[in-house]
């Protein structure tokens, strides 16, 4: 008797290639699945509106891969509203985030700069009493500390981490507002800093 003949090997690659394709195609139910995957992010915009009457709001785009840091000008003593958005080529991809609030926290972290942000966040980006950080707002009390360093915005967002506080920490010569431990890094964007 043969045990590897042709009938056989056939039988049991079919058995094979069904067996692997039913288990490919099936999900793992336990595995959160990224709504915002890292890929579908191509740039991040954040809109800059000094806080006063009548002010034209300003764009700094981030395009991701593309090299190269926007310049934020601010002056020192000014106070401004900031609102981050996020794209998908020319897809807004702002409103997945707000859909996954309880899934998503920005990092903001100014190591060279004195600017007090406030998260200003409505309902919308709110989850729990914590903000997303969407919205902000710069209090700017010095946009560069040290002139022989480059002064910058490094923003994060982060997608599922097992716990986050709004609170700031003193990081180089500047300030990070929010804490995060775990989770993984949905998109990071630099933006040098001037005044």
């Amino acid at each position: 008797m043969k045990v590897f003949n042709t009938k056989n090997i056939f039988k049991l690659l079919a058995v094979l290639f069904i067996a692997g394709t039913v288990v490919s195609c099936q999900r793992d139910g336990s595995a959160a699945e990224d709504d915002l995957p890292q890929e579908d992010l191509t740039n991040i915009l954040l809109l800059v509106t000094e806080d006063v009457p009548n002010a034209v709001t300003k764009t700094y785009n981030y395009s991701m891969g593309a090299g190269g840091n926007p310049t934020i000008q601010v002056q020192d003593g000014k106070t401004y509203n900031v609102e981050v958005q996020f794209k998908n080529g020319n897809e807004d991809a702002t409103q997945e985030i707000k859909d996954a609030k309880e899934e998503h926290f920005l990092v903001y972290n100014f190591p060279n700069s004195d600017i007090t942000l406030t998260r200003t966040d409505d309902s919308s980006s709110t989850y729990n009493g914590i903000h997303v950080g969407l919205k902000t707002k710069w209090v700017v009390n010095k946009a560069i500390n040290n002139a022989s360093s480059a002064s910058q915005l490094i923003l994060t967002l982060f997608h599922e981490p097992a716990s986050v506080t709004e609170a700031a920490t003193v990081s180089g010569n500047g300030v990070t507002y929010g804490t995060h431990v775990g989770g993984e890094t949905d998109a990071q964007a630099s933006y040098n800093i001037t005044n």
